[in-house]
């Protein structure tokens, strides 16, 4: 098969034919049909994640057909259409036992513990536990996004921030999760106002449905304004910015909630004394659970939710390739058919 393969880390990566993968017990493997190119593909490339070890294929947010299956697996089989959180959890522990495989301590994850699809066939693991059927006729480049940024978003705005119809909810950064959130907010009844640095990425939001789009360097007055009601009662950051992260945590009204899902490279500075003084809640969100995937997939399937709209480019193998080293263009999402 042809595949993007990392040799080292930071260096640009080749596509090159590798063997072809064989379904591990209790799991699959998946013809891929489209995969995205999300910033912790980006991250991982560039050394950030200590679970990737070289060479790697990565590539994590997918959809394709199942094409050979394990020992031991019941619920899924060869012609299945699929995708998977990015997280695949053991489905045995007692965090996967109680629907809580996100956070499942012997997890996997296809593009950092193991080769992922930026290729033609991907291996995944566990499949009766963390596969998700996808409909035949959802658009493919759409449907990859579902494993990983409009999961991810979906989980942080309701599963860990409780989003509400009606409410307005702060989004810092433009990029693949923000987005996703902007179209998420809008299909729950709620609005988004976003905060980036990039005038593109600003205009990207409100043409997917923000109601307002602030440059961050107007800082925590601006953004407050124009969330109204004294500040976000809900924020998310999905920039993986150390200072964004502290621009939403001032953004906030009192006993307001930030949940934090972007990467950062180092450790943030976060206002501690503000945090008690107006009791701010800060939390992390780590992707979304197969077991919480039903309501996602309902916004699909009634039409309230497009994750299609969320691609800006779709090209193959080679364009991932030199995607995956270069500056990520602003608001753009690409997606790569094998």
């Amino acid at each position: 098969m042809r595949a993007v393969r990392i040799t080292a880390f930071g260096a640009p990566p080749e596509v090159v034919d590798l063997p072809d993968p064989t379904p591990p017990v209790g799991g699959v493997v998946v013809r891929v049909e489209a995969t995205g190119l999300c910033a912790s593909d980006r991250f991982a490339w560039a050394g950030h994640d200590g679970d990737v070890t070289l060479p790697q294929v990565p590539g994590h947010e997918l959809v394709g057909h199942v094409v050979a299956t394990g020992a031991g697996v019941t619920r899924f089989r060869a012609g299945d259409r699929v995708t998977t959180p990015f997280v695949c959890g053991c489905g045995a522990c007692p965090d996967c036992r109680a629907g809580r495989a996100q956070v499942c301590p012997h997890q996997q994850q296809p593009g950092f513990t193991h080769d992922g699809s930026f290729a033609e066939l991907v291996a995944l693991h566990h499949a009766d536990h963390n596969l998700v059927p996808v409909p035949d006729d959802a658009d493919a480049a759409g449907a990859a996004l579902l494993g990983c940024r409009v999961a991810t978003a979906h989980r942080a705005l309701v599963g860990r921030g409780g989003l509400a119809s009606g409410e307005r909810v702060l989004v810092l950064g433009a990029g693949g999760v923000g987005l996703a959130a902007v179209l998420i907010a809008s299909a729950l009844g709620a609005e988004a106002v976003v905060a980036d640095p990039s005038p593109v990425a600003r205009d990207r939001a409100v043409g997917l449905g923000a109601v307002a789009a602030v440059d961050t360097a107007d800082g925590p007055d601006a953004v407050r304004e124009a969330v109204g009601e004294g500040g976000a009662r809900l924020a998310v950051e999905a920039a993986g910015r150390a200072d964004a992260l502290d621009l939403g945590v001032r953004s906030l009204r009192r006993q307001g909630t930030l949940v934090q899902v972007g990467l950062l490279t180092r450790e943030p500075v976060v206002p501690v004394p503000l945090m008690i003084a107006h009791e701010l809640t800060v939390t992390g969100s780590h992707g979304m659970a197969a077991a919480d995937y039903p309501e996602l997939m309902a916004l699909v399937a009634d039409g309230r939710l497009d994750p299609g709209r969320l691609v800006t480019r779709r090209a193959g193998l080679d364009a991932l390739a030199g995607a995956l080293a270069a500056a990520p263009e602003p608001g753009g999402i690409l997606v790569g058919l094998p």
